[in-house]
């Protein structure tokens, strides 16, 4: 895919917009983790040191269009930002009723866009709006780019100049290598609660990849797919026949969906329910499986060693609670120590990446979530393919 990159562009005396994810969690004012607003910083650092003035736009939380609340304001995100970069950044409210100021070295910050009638549907009078505050606008917001709003999509339709920022280069570039053209065997992991939110996804990398892991609730939907008693485990047996499909799929290729062959079962979901192992098949009516065994955790290591790519997506067992959490850690590990290149995403993935210290192993993390998973499943992504679209047109 073809893309205006923000460093091939003269940005002297240029105003440039740029479209950040810094949807950060706040509660009572205080920001409790800055990693979204640090990942944008290479982006407003190269504008500024080229001698651009920037404006910078984001969405923070779910607010109702139209109806602000003081909890919905940006002014946290604006103070932490103003540490990080050594100067004052204003978060501006009235852009759409008198002109926005800003000088090169400069940078302001729009209010919540999710505050904009119009964001959410991807308004193009509000497309145009934000247009004609730049120069040049530049998507920097993987985590959005799977949504066609005013501030990712209309607004690149509009603007004199439409590019991917530093960290969007750098996530699709990521990605494409992981899943465009793998080094081989390619492995993915895809665990999480429901076979349900992530079945299309599994499908389509059925036809990619070379073993499927999966894990959580998603695991036990497969293990009774292949005839395996469960408990009271979670899963959804009402999807036992698409999980049937996606094993022939792979299996069709040469590759397979390795499951536990042992697993760590309690009797109730609770950070102090006592842990048993338990071979697969000794599984009884009264269990719940929350994790893989050690045996279990010890092939994927092996299979993980052996590969060329890994991509993760969500851990393997419930590894908030210690005594279920050593599944998960082992493969962590695995991943970490592997020659493989590896790519990981979504929000618990990131939290088991941090709880067991490989933040710096993984050889990419990637910011999104929900466009990651798009990303993987094949979709478009409407945010990319309007920058795709200007570059071409």
């Amino acid at each position: 895919m073809q893309f205006k990159k923000l460093t091939d562009l003269d940005l002297a005396g240029k105003r440039v917009l740029i479209r950040v994810d810094m949807n950060v969690p706040v509660k009572h004012g205080l920001i409790g983790d800055d990693t979204r607003i640090r990942a944008s910083l290479p982006s407003i650092h190269y504008c500024l040191e080229k001698g651009a003035g920037v404006v910078l736009m984001t969405h923070l939380g779910r607010p109702t269009e139209g109806e602000p609340k003081p909890e919905d304001s940006l002014a946290p995100v604006a103070v932490r930002l103003s540490e990080l970069l050594g100067q004052t950044v204003p978060v501006n409210k009235s852009w759409q009723e008198r002109p926005l100021e800003v000088q090169p070295g400069q940078v302001v910050l729009l209010e919540n866009v999710r505050l904009n009638r119009g964001e959410k549907k991807n308004n193009e009078e509000l497309g145009r709006a934000y247009a004609s505050l730049c120069d040049v606008f530049v998507n920097d917001a993987f985590g959005t780019a799977h949504r066609a709003e005013a501030s990712t999509h209309a607004v690149a339709q509009f603007a004199p100049v439409a590019c991917a920022g530093i960290l969007l280069s750098a996530e699709l570039d990521a990605l494409s290598k992981a899943l465009e053209a793998p080094a081989r065997p390619l492995v993915a992991i895809v665990a999480g609660s429901k076979v349900s939110t992530k079945l299309t996804i599994l499908e389509s990398l059925a036809d990619k990849v070379d073993q499927l892991i999966v894990g959580g609730g998603i695991a036990n939907t497969f293990l009774l797919a292949e005839g395996h008693g469960i408990g009271k485990s979670l899963a959804e047996p009402e999807l036992v026949a698409e999980a049937k499909k996606v094993i022939a799929k792979i299996r069709a290729h040469g590759g397979d969906v390795p499951l536990p062959s042992d697993v760590v079962v309690a009797a109730e979901f609770s950070e102090n329910a006592d842990d048993t192992l338990k071979h697969v098949d000794e599984v009884t009516k009264n269990d719940m499986i929350l994790d893989i065994g050690p045996a279990s955790a010890e092939a994927l290591a092996e299979i993980v060693e052996r590969a060329g790519t890994v991509v993760w997506n969500g851990p393997v067992g419930v590894f908030e609670f210690d005594q279920f959490a050593g599944g998960t850690e082992a493969l962590a590990h695995a991943i970490a120590e592997s020659p493989a290149f590896s790519i990981a995403g979504g929000g618990d993935t990131l939290a088991a990446i941090a709880k067991f210290g490989v933040t710096d192993k993984i050889s990419y993390i990637s910011t999104g979530g929900g466009a990651f998973l798009e990303f993987l499943e094949g979709k478009e992504l409407p945010a990319v393919a309007i920058l795709s679209a200007r570059a071409q047109g």
